[in-house]
């Protein structure tokens, strides 16, 4: 690990998104560069799943605990650590009220602000080496099925309310119209890093 590299303001960042909306190249970027620690919280979650026996999809039979104890880990790291990159799709939501937190939200929107689903499943199939079918069910269960669990839990079952809201966030970024070598450059250039000399394609 490299001896992290301190920016003005920020002690952490989180970086949240969609399913296959491009969080984790992102983070695994700026974590990289930065010498900062890296938390995937999708990870995590595959490993309570797999000592639960639940698939991914299986989200609701997941007990509330599990989420609890997982969302203030999140806050209290993000309240008491510093140098820490954290890939979660309820990050930036939990950092919200915590000082010098940098809240990076991806999407994957046309320019009418249409989610571009398609994408995220070829990219998720791409990745996991699944089916175009086996990849579609995990973005649409799995997201519906963890938008109700949340909106329950932490939104009163308010069925407008989603993480992705961009007024939770700092800064947005697209990768339906930025590659990833634009979104990082995009992200460093908002969090004040300039250590880094891309070049152009």
């Amino acid at each position: 690990m490299n001896t992290p590299i301190d920016l003005p303001n920020i002690r952490n960042i989180t970086v949240s998104g969609r399913i296959a909306s491009g969080t984790t190249t992102l983070a695994k970027g700026l974590a990289n560069t930065l010498g900062w620690e890296l938390l995937e919280g999708g990870v995590l979650f595959e490993h309570i799943h797999k000592d639960l026996h639940l698939t991914e999809i299986q989200v609701e039979d997941r007990p509330d605990s599990f989420d609890l104890t997982y969302e203030d880990k999140i806050k209290n790291l993000l309240k008491e650590k510093n140098h820490y990159v954290i890939q979660s799709h309820l990050a930036g939501f939990d950092a919200q009220g915590i000082h010098n937190i940098f809240k990076i939200l991806i999407i994957c929107e046309d320019d009418r602000g249409n989610d571009k689903t398609e994408i995220r499943i070829d990219r998720l199939a791409n990745r996991r080496k699944i089916s175009i079918d086996e990849a579609k069910q995990e973005i649409l269960e799995r997201e519906k099925n963890n938008l109700e669990k949340w909106r329950r839990m932490y939104a009163h079952n308010d069925q407008n309310w989603v993480y992705w809201d961009k007024r939770y966030y700092d800064l947005v970024i697209n990768t339906y119209s930025n590659n990833a070598q634009q979104t990082l450059k995009l992200a460093f250039e908002a969090v004040g890093y300039q250590g880094i000399t891309y070049l152009e394609a």
